[in-house]
């Protein structure tokens, strides 16, 4: 079995995809979303400034470097 990502891009192209469905030719998922993700937009909905993906990921990267530079 192969997954693919579809992004669909006119109404009708899903009824098609439906159809195939009901043929049970292909199934239909959703894709989880990321538990960074739903956290980030949890905790950014009270705050005044959120930092940014960059400015997270450069902090993790630091600690990251702390931690396995100790071993």
């Amino acid at each position: 079995m192969e997954a693919l990502k579809i992004e669909i891009l006119n109404p009708k192209a899903l009824q098609l995809i439906e159809g195939m469905q009901d043929l049970k030719l292909i199934r239909i998922g959703q894709e989880p979303a990321s538990k960074l993700k739903a956290y980030l937009k949890k905790t950014r909905r009270k705050a005044t400034s959120a930092p940014s993906m960059e400015e997270i990921t450069k902090m993790v990267e630091e600690v990251r470097a702390e931690r396995y530079a100790k071993k």
